[in-house]
């Protein structure tokens, strides 16, 4: 007998791909199949310490990077499953922050730097992570080099300014190259707010009727005198220009100017323009824009039958060109949704931002076939309402213009003249998708010949004051940001909510203030760093870092232009500025433990009521807002104006937490009539009301 040993088969080496998000690597685990490991190395694993600068100035800037502490057991199963893997893949993100990523993973693992093991890709589809597959490089060094220069540059500025701010003003505070920008805007749009001067000007806006009916009434504004445009700077004006008029007699249509006019579509998103749009029309602030964008673009779970599928492309680019096949997919969408008249046939002209980097296509859908309904019940309430928001853009770029008819009218009496605009859409376009910002209401005009006589049915004079300047919201100071060239559109989201745990701005409604805090800090910034605050040296400076990206400048020479006049300003700095005592403010209240006076303090977070016997007694209060209003619950305590932690406005009573009343809208100290409910003043559509909580009683508010 002849007897067969089975041999037991080793299985297969699998090539092992590192991300950086595990939801990431779910589903690109799924494309690639069984020959293919996937795991996310969490972010970053290498960076520079935190408790020293890290950075040897004295020998060419050479960064010390260490493992991030909680890293060490992501770091253990990446090298046992390197050490096994037919091959290792860096697909982190293609960017320069990615890049890094997969350099510092290719340091820890000891992968030859030259070895083609970088793959990229712009969205996390089937298609498009197969084909990068295909076509692996080398690790960028380039665009390595600016992402350590800015990281170099963030430290040198952030580990060298702090600790004078700790030392002279007091502990926890910061500054930054684009925070320090950013806030200095701020501060700047507050000064011209407070030192802005209110000039009065008037308008004679009228009525006027052509024929007899009604209907063909029609609102114009006066123009000038004797075909030049008049400005009305007081009410003498006005009366000057009514005495010229007979209101009982006819007026004079002279010219009448009939144009068709087209309105394009926006260009698809950038990162920039929908951090904008998402605060605009969706109040999301920007990191939560962003944090939203990742989940999207990495992937959501759709079912059994698709599993994780990237539902947008990469979301931190600042182009706005899009590939030709999603091109094709949306003109075929179009057509057979829509029609043929609303697909665009010709290319809309757009132009990207000076000093975008094109590496990128603009924020899209990976396919439009995956609508907006048909995930109503796959997405949560905001992944829902900002997956709309980019499929709707994307696609109403790729659509024809709107088209309107416009009218102007010049009124003619005695050589005065008043003007009158009108339009109506004549077609569509877009914005049967789309809404932009721009009024797209109809505002037609009766059908005006020259030469006809129209008659004045009313003016009624108005008085205005110019307006200063509006506060800088999230949306305005990203833009503004981005067409001073400060930063990059991945910075902004990490910049601005800095500014705000740092306490040197706070938000009012939608709007930035600086605070005390944010004042002080910008003066001694300003007076000593003056570069780290001017817009055209921070916006030069990110120009020589896109430099260093594709191979133009040296990352130690860019980085010691930069260090070597910072050097000598923070010497002087150093000896130059006294320490500042910020004075606490009287509270006019005693400690209710021990007795002593209360004072008001400014801490990292604000403003508060504490003891000024601190630190023997630690007693505190937050400072509340009494509203004049008796508390509806318990009867003996007042209303006060509270702040949740996502800093939105409520009301409670003071007593609490031996009284728990509490309401989001503000009460107004009467009862409902109908059921004796406590009423409230609640915002609506329009305006705000009156409203009783407890039934449909609703008042006006007189203005």
């Amino acid at each position: 007998m002849v007897s067969s040993k089975t041999t037991k088969r080793k299985p297969a080496k699998k090539n092992l791909v590192i991300v950086e998000s595990p939801a990431k690597a779910k589903t690109i685990e799924k494309y690639l199949g069984r020959n293919y490991k996937v795991l996310a190395s969490k972010g970053h694993i290498r960076d520079l310490p935190k408790s020293r600068m890290g950075v040897d100035i004295e020998h060419n800037y050479e960064p010390t990077y260490i493992s991030i502490r909680g890293k060490g057991d992501t770091i253990k199963e990446l090298k046992k499953e390197a050490k096994k893997a037919k091959k290792v893949y860096l697909a982190a993100d293609p960017d320069r922050e990615g890049e890094a990523i997969a350099w510092h993973v290719a340091h820890i693992l000891g992968l030859d730097l030259d070895d083609s093991n970088r793959v990229v890709f712009n969205e996390i589809t089937k298609d498009a992570v197969k084909e990068s597959f295909k076509h692996p490089r080398s690790v960028d060094m380039d665009l390595v080099d600016a992402q350590q220069a800015r990281r170099v540059l963030d430290r040198l500025v952030g580990y060298s300014i702090s600790p004078i701010l700790w030392q002279k003003v007091k502990k926890g505070l910061s500054a930054g190259r684009v925070q320090s920008v950013a806030l200095k805007l701020v501060i700047d749009r507050e000064k011209a707010i407070r030192n802005f001067q209110p000039e009065e000007y008037w308008t004679i806006p009228s009525r006027f009727q052509a024929g007899r009916l009604k209907k063909n009434q029609f609102a114009a504004n006066f123009y000038g005198v004797n075909q030049k445009k008049k400005e009305l700077k007081s009410q003498a004006d006005v009366q000057e220009v009514l005495q010229l008029l007979d209101q009982k007699a006819s007026f004079e249509v002279t010219k009448v100017v009939k144009k068709e006019r087209k309105r394009y579509p926006a260009a698809p998103f950038t990162t920039s323009s929908l951090q904008q749009e998402a605060n605009r029309k969706l109040n999301f602030k920007t990191r939560k824009t962003m944090m939203l964008a990742q989940q999207l673009y990495e992937g959501i779970n759709l079912g059994s039958r698709q599993g994780s599928v990237g539902l947008i492309t990469y979301m931190r680019t600042d182009s706005t060109r899009i590939a030709a096949v999603a091109k094709h997919e949306a003109s075929q969408f179009l057509q057979k949704e829509y029609g043929v008249e609303y697909a665009a046939t010709k290319v809309h002209a757009t132009k990207n931002p000076e000093g975008a980097q094109d590496a990128h296509e603009a924020i899209r859908p990976t396919s439009l076939q995956r609508t907006p309904a048909s995930l109503a019940k796959i997405l949560t309430r905001d992944q829902m309402r900002l997956y709309t928001l980019i499929w709707n853009r994307f696609l109403a770029s790729e659509m024809t213009p709107a088209i309107l008819d416009t009218m102007t009218v010049t009124i003619d009496q005695n050589n005065v003249q008043f003007r009158a605009n009108g339009s109506k859409i004549k077609f569509d376009g877009f914005l049967k998708l789309y809404k932009d910002d721009q009024k797209t209401k109809d505002n037609w005009l009766p059908d005006l010949t020259e030469g006809q006589k129209v008659k004045m049915v009313e003016t009624n004079p108005e008085q205005h004051f110019t307006q200063p300047p509006a506060r800088f919201t999230e949306a305005s100071l990203v833009k503004t940001l981005e067409e001073n060239g400060v930063g990059r559109p991945s910075t902004y989201a990490p910049t601005i909510d800095t500014i705000q745990k740092r306490y040197y701005v706070k938000l009012n409604g939608r709007s930035f203030e600086p605070t005390e805090l944010g004042e002080i800090v910008d003066n001694l910034i300003e007076q000593y760093f003056p570069d780290i605050v001017n817009v055209d040296f921070t916006a030069n400076l990110e120009n020589e870092l896109d430099g260093i990206e594709v191979g133009k400048e040296n990352w130690t020479k860019v980085v010691d232009e930069y260090y070597q006049p910072f050097s000598k300003e923070l010497k002087d700095a150093d000896e130059k500025i006294e320490k500042l005592q910020i004075k606490d403010e009287p509270a006019n209240m005693d400690c209710d433990i021990c007795g002593a006076p209360m004072v008001i303090k400014l801490g990292r977070y604000g403003k508060f009521i504490a003891c000024s016997r601190f630190p023997d007694c630690r007693n505190t209060k937050a400072i509340v807002k009494e509203i004049g209003v008796v508390c509806p619950k318990c009867k003996e305590g007042q209303v006060v104006e509270r702040k949740s932690k996502k800093n939105r406005i409520f009301y409670g009573c003071s007593r609490y937490p031996d009284c728990d009343f509490v309401d989001w809208n503000k009460p107004i100290g009467r009862d409902c009539p109908k059921d004796g409910h406590y009423l409230v003043e609640k915002k609506v559509k329009g305006g705000r009301r009156v409203i009783c909580p407890n039934d449909d009683y609703q008042e006006e508010i007189q203005k």
